[in-house]
């Protein structure tokens, strides 16, 4: 499972030519994952970084309180996608069989088997953080992300997802054919590398209320997306003390909420509240 993208034959590709060619694809699998022999979600993800995705997953989406609650992982091959079990500790479990007995007899699509509408768009305790970032610091990140996301060059059709230094040091990447899959592979691998300085992160992706979610679960005080966000992000990240910073470039971005935490923001907003 390494991050070499898999080919296809190609009938042709009217650039000029119509002659057969191979092109790369990114790689989408049906991931299972089972905690403690109980199958809970299956997602479509690239199958790299997998450990991390299921801790990152875990944390994010509330089934796993510490990392500590997770005792193992491993990767099992299945005949229609990839199994990824987690040994968890037995209080998850038991909440696990829980949640299954009230969604038993539910029909429709959830948020992830949010029971409720105030369980879905739930707030978290607020971000705490006097962390500023300067507005350079988001068109360097995003300028060095573009050149470190390999499954994205050879198949343009990955997201990636960066923690950024406060300067916009480009520190950890990690990518996946699905937004969030990306995402909760990056929480996951800081939390297995302890990671505990502060930062922001980047995504190549709009930001959603789900980016918004996440990001602030994990108490990280800064998200910035590539794309725009949508309504319901911006209010979540509003009420959860979060930064929003969307339509990031290297010419330009716009601060949605908390502006305090962008150096200038704060009192440009002020000076135009003024006019």
């Amino acid at each position: 499972m390494g991050n070499t993208p898999g080919a296809i034959d190609v009938p042709a590709t009217f650039s000029g030519s119509d002659s057969p060619s191979d092109d790369p694809v990114v790689d989408e699998t049906a991931v299972a994952l089972v905690y403690n022999g109980i199958s809970h979600v299956v997602m479509m993800a690239t199958a790299t970084d997998l450990e991390d995705f299921a801790l990152g997953f875990s944390l994010s989406e509330g089934i796993l309180s510490s990392p500590d609650q997770l005792y193992g992982v491993s990767v099992h091959a299945q005949p229609l996608g990839l199994e990824v079990r987690l040994e968890v500790a037995s209080a998850v479990e038991a909440a696990l069989k829980e949640r299954r007995r009230n969604l038993a007899g539910r029909t429709g699509c959830g948020l992830c088997g949010a029971e409720s509408l105030e369980q879905a768009i739930s707030v978290p305790q607020p971000v705490q953080s006097s962390l500023t970032v300067p507005p350079a610091a988001f068109a360097q990140a995003v300028t060095t992300l573009t050149a470190r996301q390999p499954l994205r060059d050879a198949t343009g059709a990955s997201h990636g997802a960066a923690f950024c230094s406060p300067s916009g040091e480009v520190l950890c990447v990690r990518e996946d054919v699905g937004r969030h899959n990306a995402l909760d592979k990056l929480l996951g691998a800081l939390q297995c590398e302890h990671r505990q300085d502060e930062g922001f992160v980047l995504v190549t992706s709009r930001a959603s209320y789900e980016m918004v979610a996440k990001t602030a679960a994990a108490n990280i005080p800064v998200l910035a997306a590539v794309s725009a966000p949508t309504s319901l992000a911006v209010e979540h990240a509003q009420r959860s003390g979060l930064t929003l910073v969307a339509r990031v470039s290297e010419r330009r971005h716009t601060v949605y909420t908390h502006p305090n935490r962008v150096s200038g923001a704060a009192e440009e907003r002020a000076c135009d509240a003024g006019n």
